[in-house]
């Protein structure tokens, strides 16, 4: 038995559990405070801390679908490249952030450390390129044209380059097969932009950062089908960016093909021989201004006549689309956007503005049509017609007398075209003109397609103009103050065509309608619809509108969408005036001014039709136009600055067909060297595995240069300036002068 009383032992019990409560107080008082310290006193700090938990993302960008030829001839695809990339956060948690892993890169990769630096910075309003613009969870390119002693290096020296990656990765490439680079067609791709992910406010974002978005041409108008869909995984990441687990993951969808009506060799021909037409003729001397042809820019297309479908479309001057592969640089970048350069990255096919000239006398034919004239009564064809005190002359002052609408087709004569344009203007009430005039020649252009976009699906095509009476207006009212305040009665000519314009510059006047009935004054137009215009004539009326792509074929090849033909309107004339027109654009080729560039021409196995066309352009040298098509194919050249239509550009257009219909130069036809003898319909074999199957091009031979003794150009009914007065009756048009 214990000695302690038993008055002891209950006083020792009650201390110790008077100090076990203490000590519990305490421990409660302690957590309390901890507790208001944590949520109270620094609340919003950790509440911040732990809204910077949550979810990342890494992307794995699809591999984006190819583009192709009419018979499956890569024009853009893919190669894999060596490319070298950084993870900015394994970087991030180095003492030095990964300066020092960075600078050993640089020396390996032959770049300035700074380079380097530079590229895996994160992107925001103050940084300028380069920079990533991406997600900093995932590889951040260092650069895609690392070699394989680079990459080895980097992989065998892993201790040294933690954080840095080199692996095989598929990069955009645009093949250029047969130097056809058809650059303007297939655009070019850019990484996406804030403002787009922006977009994702307003609705579900179409892009993730890492997305490559096609910005022109074909890349941009199909860039939903061709992306594909980014593989993601989604990590669980905590406030430091340190990876707690794998929450999701969604692999990558690859982008489906877009088979298109371009057939690369037809291309190739079609760039080589536009450039080949402009270094020739800059040889040559403008007989007006005594200098050499400038010839600074130009197009052609190549369509099928019955469908619509665009087999070539080149233009000049043009680029390497290549250069916008892994981020273009400032330099290139300026060069392909100054003035010097001429601009190239424009389609001149869709976006190329100039009047027509004489190839708009198809319109202005059948605008007479419709305002009661028959096509094969006769017209006087003069040597010159006047208004006033102003005489409007055919070139050289030819004239041939009473003819049909479809011989001024074959001679392009002016004078005729001059007084169904006035006449039409008269009957409609001339400067008062009727509550209900008729305006056939503007209505029946803007029938025939001009003034309004075809259609095709590119972007940014421009829509020409049609000056008639609503657009006189509305330019008046938008340059009124302009003239106003420059104008000044009996100044300069300039200051006095000035003054006439803010007095009365809304007005359509007589030798405004007469300038425009041959494609002068303020009319305006592209090739692509001159081409759709033309194609109609040639396929008995129908007008379409273009096309270049052709199907969209799935990743594995199994479904296929093909993009049908669009039939956009009609000719607004009967089936009797388009085979007058026919017949009369086919005299051009037998007997008129495009003729000799028609020689040997098989006309009774391909029949051919022609209208030559040369614009005058104020203050520039003349634009040269040709128009033609059989059945199969319509080809419409332009070359501005380039002085006469069949001079021009009619060399390169018969050299087109010529390699299309395998002609040699005294019309004989060799199926063997034909490259389309007729437009292509079937799609591309598609192989089991769903890979498409593409045929060999051979690079373009050129026909040999044309023999000595070449014919002479016949004299083009070019319109000369009205004599007289110098033209005090208000509009610029009158000179052809473009506002």
């Amino acid at each position: 038995m214990s000695n302690i009383p038993e008055t002891g032992r209950t006083q020792r019990v009650q201390i110790r559990l008077i100090v076990i409560q203490v000590l519990v107080f305490s421990l409660l008082l302690t957590l309390g405070g901890r507790l208001w310290y944590l949520q109270i006193r620094n609340g919003d700090e950790y509440t911040a801390e732990a809204a910077g938990n949550g979810v990342q993302q890494v992307v794995q960008p699809a591999v984006r679908g190819s583009i192709l030829d009419a018979r499956g001839v890569p024009l853009a695809d893919n190669e894999t490249r060596l490319v070298v990339s950084a993870s900015r956060t394994e970087l991030l948690k180095m003492k030095d952030d990964g300066v020092g892993v960075l600078t050993r890169l640089a020396d390996v990769l032959d770049m300035k450390a700074q380079d380097v630096r530079d590229k895996v910075r994160l992107c925001d309003s103050k940084t300028p390129q380069p920079c990533w613009n991406g997600s900093p969870y995932q590889p951040i390119p260092v650069t895609d044209e690392a070699t394989t002693q680079q990459a080895l290096q980097i992989r065998e020296r892993a201790e040294d380059f933690p954080g840095i990656t080199a692996e095989p990765t598929a990069v955009r490439r645009y093949t250029a097969p047969g130097k056809a680079r058809t650059a303007q067609v297939l655009g070019y791709l850019s990484p996406v932009t804030d403002d787009e992910i922006q977009q994702a406010l307003d609705g579900p974002s179409p892009y993730l950062r890492s997305d490559q978005v096609g910005r022109s041409g074909l890349e941009r108008t199909y860039d939903k089908e061709l992306r594909g869909k980014a593989g993601v995984t989604r990590y669980e990441v905590d406030n430091l960016g340190r990876v707690m687990g794998e929450a999701e993951n969604e692999p990558a969808v690859s982008g489906s093909s877009l088979v298109t009506s371009i057939d690369a060799r037809v291309q190739a021909v079609a760039e080589y021989e536009l450039a080949q037409a402009m270094k020739t003729v800059r040889q040559e001397t403008d007989k007006i201004t005594g200098r050499k042809y400038e010839a600074d820019s130009g197009a052609v297309v190549v369509m099928e006549s019955k469908t619509g479908r665009v087999v070539s479309m080149a233009s000049q001057p043009d680029y390497d689309p290549n250069a916008w592969v892994g981020g273009i640089s400032g330099k290139e970048y300026a060069k392909l956007t100054s003035k010097k350069s001429n601009y190239p990255l424009l389609n001149r096919g869709i976006q190329g503005q100039a009047p027509a000239g004489s190839i708009f006398k198809v319109v202005s034919a059948s605008a007479a049509v419709r305002g009661g004239h028959a096509f094969n009564d006769l017209y006087q064809c003069s040597s010159s017609y006047s208004l006033g005190n102003q005489t409007f002359a055919n070139f050289e002052s030819k004239g041939h007398g009473p003819i049909t609408l479809g011989d001024a087709l074959k001679y392009s004569c002016n004078t005729v075209f001059y007084r169904l344009g006035h006449d039409e203007w008269v009957r409609d009430g001339g400067i008062k003109p009727k509550k209900n005039a008729n305006d056939w020649f503007y209505r029946t252009a803007r029938d025939f397609g001009l003034g309004s976009e075809t259609g095709i699906d590119l972007p940014n095509e421009v829509k020409g103009r049609i000056p008639d009476r609503e657009w006189k207006q509305n330019f008046w009212e938008a340059n009124k103050d302009a003239w106003c305040k420059e104008g000044k009665k009996g100044g300069t000519y300039v200051q006095q065509i000035a003054y006439e314009n803010c007095l009365e510059g809304n007005q359509l006047k007589a030798y405004d309608s007469i300038n425009y009935a041959i494609g002068q004054g303020d009319v305006l137009v592209t090739p692509i619809q001159m081409a759709t215009a033309y194609a109609a004539i040639s396929n008995g009326g129908t007008l379409h509108a273009p096309t270049v792509g052709k199907a969209v074929i799935s990743p594995d090849g199994k479904t296929v969408k093909e993009i049908k033909p669009k039939v956009s309107g009609k000719l607004p004339v009967d089936a009797q005036t388009v085979k007058d027109l026919d017949k009369g654009l086919r005299s051009v080729v037998e007997g008129g001014t495009a003729a000799w560039r028609f020689g040997g021409w098989p006309q009774d196995k391909i029949p051919m039709r022609a209208k030559t066309g040369t614009a005058q352009v104020y203050g520039k040298q003349t634009t040269s136009w040709f128009a033609t098509y059989t059945d199969d194919y319509t080809i419409v050249m332009t070359i501005s600055q380039g002085g006469t239509g069949s001079g021009a550009s009619g060399p390169a257009v018969r050299k087109i067909y010529d390699a299309l219909y395998g002609l040699d130069a005294e019309g004989n036809q060799d199926l063997k060297r034909a490259l389309l003898p007729e437009p292509q319909k079937a799609l591309p074999k598609i192989q089991p595995d769903g890979s498409i199957f593409a045929p060999e091009i051979k690079p373009y031979d050129p026909t040999p240069v044309e023999p000595e003794g070449q014919p002479v150009e016949p004299e083009e009914q070019l319109p000369v300036q009205p004599t007289g007065q110098p033209g005090l009756t208000g509009s610029p048009a009158a000179t052809g002068r473009q506002p």
